[in-house]
């Protein structure tokens, strides 16, 4: 379950929708781009700290997940991360839903993103034919 939701996130940063680093999440956090800030749990306090602010001014979620920043930084093909952003949403939803299926405690914090998995898609309006 863990794998999926690290591979989810080096799936994000090849696709350009991951914020990685302290400077690159406040950036993506104060231009309304992040829908999710996560934490390595041994991120040092500074680090959480920031990332906690960073995710208040920009009104998303923020959790700090089970690995530690050497398997965040080895999912990432870093050597170490404490914090990043998930910039698209769908992605956030789906990492949001993989951590909540692996770990309860999270799921109070995640609870914005997992309702938006559960809401029906608005259904586009077939063009009309010419007759």
């Amino acid at each position: 379950m863990t794998d999926s939701a690290l591979t989810l996130l080096g799936l994000a940063l090849r696709g350009n929708r991951l914020a990685v680093g302290e400077e690159p999440v406040k950036e993506a956090c104060k231009a309304r781009r992040a829908w999710l800030v996560i934490s390595a749990r041994d991120a040092a306090d500074n680090s959480v700290g920031l990332a906690g602010r960073m995710a208040e001014l920009g009104g998303v979620p923020w959790v700090r997940v089970p690995w530690d920043k050497e398997a965040l930084g080895n999912a990432l093909g870093r050597k170490l991360c404490a914090v990043a952003a998930l910039t698209d949403k769908g992605l956030a939803s789906a990492f949001a839903e993989k951590l909540a299926q692996a770990d309860e405690s999270p799921r109070p914090a995640l609870e914005s993103l997992l309702n938006e998995k559960k809401k029906p898609r608005a259904q586009k309006k077939p063009a009309p034919r010419e007759s």
